[in-house]
């Protein structure tokens, strides 16, 4: 007669150790509530985040809701064993959605799923995240860690957010007023950002190009690529509250220049932009090695990528002096990079 098997089933041996995330939740509160405000209530560890909101500012208040992640722009920061920066990204792609329709940012909840819970891992990413929420002045209430060992391979993780703001109804962007003559003004990027890491990791592996390559002065191609994508909150709430007025504002994501501006204007208008405004017309840029060294044509950069272009505001040309005055009252750069035009025509001329 044959012995019967003893399996010992465990979850723990399963791979998903839920002493251990529970040991980690008590190490991060310490940054969770350094993003805390006067309207956060509770601790985290509960079943939900808890946030009161002060609708006594508000007539007719709305609230706003962002989602996004960083792509595959993990897997540069895998490669360099570098993730301080990323939760920077996963925090700015979605409040600077959330600010691009005129919205305040209140709060944000993280997702982070592993194939296996990796303490360093996990806390540089979210020194990350709290760095971001700080800057964008939100409280981070929440978030989600999830050890799913048979979906992803061994070191394998995802990061997803999401934010919500709030804004006066009436106070919502773009507001309808945006017509022919209105001028574009842009904030510069810091660089790639979040999108368009595909292609990026195609040329590389392709060209077998390393990623402490130089690419001009002391910058290597790794360093360039995990610049964290800015946070627009501050410099744009500044803007809104002030007395100049704004139309519209885009936030050039993936599907770069035209597809992000055409999400904010009327379907008969179009635009035109000097192309020597962009990136790609710089030196010393990573637009220009993409254009220059990795032989990637205009059309397709300006496409996928912001090409230097990180928010594009929308004004009537009256208030183009204003604007320029006022930003410079707050140290905050700028640049004229086009208009838009009375038919669906799109230009980028010389």
């Amino acid at each position: 007669m044959s012995e019967k098997k003893d399996y010992n089933f465990s979850y723990k041996k399963s791979g998903v150790d839920i002493k251990k995330a529970d040991k980690l939740i008590k190490k991060i509160k310490p940054l969770v509530n350094s993003t805390r405000n006067s309207n956060t209530i509770g601790e985290i560890g509960g079943f939900g985040g808890l946030f009161k909101i002060n609708t006594k500012s508000y007539k007719e208040p709305l609230l706003v809701a962002a989602t996004d992640g960083v792509g595959t722009k993990i897997l540069i920061a895998e490669k360099l064993k570098k993730f301080d920066t990323i939760g920077i990204d996963l925090v700015a792609m979605s409040v600077n959605d959330i600010i691009v329709q005129g919205a305040k940012p209140l709060f944000f909840l993280d997702y982070l799923a592993v194939n296996k819970l990796n303490e360093k891992l996990y806390l540089s990413i979210l020194k990350g995240i709290t760095k971001g929420c700080i800057e964008a002045d939100c409280s981070l209430i929440g978030g989600e860690t999830a050890e799913l060992p048979g979906i992803y391979p061994k070191g394998g993780y995802d990061l997803a957010g999401f934010g919500v703001g709030i804004v006066e109804r009436k106070k919502l962007l773009p507001n309808g007023k945006t017509k022919a003559g209105d001028i574009l003004v842009a904030l510069p990027s810091t660089g790639i950002h979040s999108n368009g890491f595909s292609l990026i990791r195609k040329i590389i592996n392709e060209k077998k190009i390393s990623l402490s390559k130089k690419i001009y002065g002391n910058n290597t191609l790794g360093d360039l690529l995990l610049k964290p994508t800015k946070i627009y909150v501050k410099p744009i709430l500044k803007v809104l509250n002030s007395r100049i007025n704004v139309n519209a504002l885009a936030h050039i994501t993936g599907g770069g220049i035209i597809d992000n501006i055409k999400r904010v204007i009327p379907n008969n208008l179009g635009f035109s932009i000097n192309k020597n405004k962009l990136a790609i017309s710089k030196k010393n840029t990573i637009y220009s090695w993409l254009k220059n060294d990795c032989k990637v044509t205009e059309k397709e950069l300006i496409k996928t990528y912001n090409c230097g272009l990180g928010i594009i505001l929308i004004i009537p040309r009256k208030e183009t002096n204003n604007l320029f005055a006022f930003c410079k009252s707050i140290r905050q750069p700028l640049q004229e990079v086009g208009e838009l035009t009375a038919n669906k025509n799109i230009n980028f001329f010389n």
